[in-house]
């Protein structure tokens, strides 16, 4: 019984498991890849660059209109909603559009710590308003852009994942910086 009783002591020392170091929580490691960009292609009333990892896609939904866009990231999860109206000549279409805008980023506030809004100019002469949203929002970044005479441009950013904002920072600012790639080469083009 001795010899017995020594084996298993000098089994449970020899195991190991002294040399196991708790680890903290941490978050996923997410690789992101340079920024790369190539312009829309033809057939729309604008034109911007495009992130090369994102797939461009007509909206699909129900109320979507024919200039209507998803660009996708597929591994990233993200979904930048892109609407355009041409409100020419239709004061009151455009006033409607400025409106929805507006309440769809106010919608957020039931959620977000923070609502940021700034005016832009764009190198091609465009105004912007650019709104940046904290907190558990569906939206963290969006923007709008007109002529102030025919064309309503929107973008918003939402990610197709229950993963926490915290956690999305690092994408967030990605896609968020692919952003305003876009609308600082929009054009219109009709």
């Amino acid at each position: 019984m001795g010899v017995a009783l020594g084996l298993l002591a000098g089994a449970a020392c020899s195991s190991g498991d002294d040399d196991y170091t708790p680890r903290p929580k941490g978050f996923n490691r997410i690789d992101l890849p340079p920024h790369r960009y190539r312009p829309l292609g033809p057939g729309h009333p604008y034109s911007f660059e495009v992130s090369r990892y994102a797939k461009v896609l007509r909206d699909s939904s129900y109320l979507a209109q024919p200039d209507w866009l998803n660009v996708y990231y597929p591994q990233l999860h993200a979904n930048v909603q892109i609407t355009y109206t041409n409100a020419e000549r239709n004061r009151q279409l455009y006033n409607k559009m400025m409106e929805d805008a507006r309440k769809l980023t106010g919608k957020h506030q039931i959620k977000a710590t923070s609502i940021e809004e700034r005016i832009l100019k764009t190198p091609n002469g465009l105004r912007a308003s650019v709104f940046e949203l904290e907190g558990e929002v569906p939206s963290q970044f969006q923007f709008y852009t007109t002529d102030s005479t025919k064309h309503f441009f929107r973008a918003a950013l939402y990610f197709r994942t229950a993963t926490q904002n915290d956690s999305l920072a690092p994408v967030i600012e990605y896609v968020k910086y692919d952003m305003l790639r876009m609308l600082n080469s929009l054009k219109y083009t009709k």
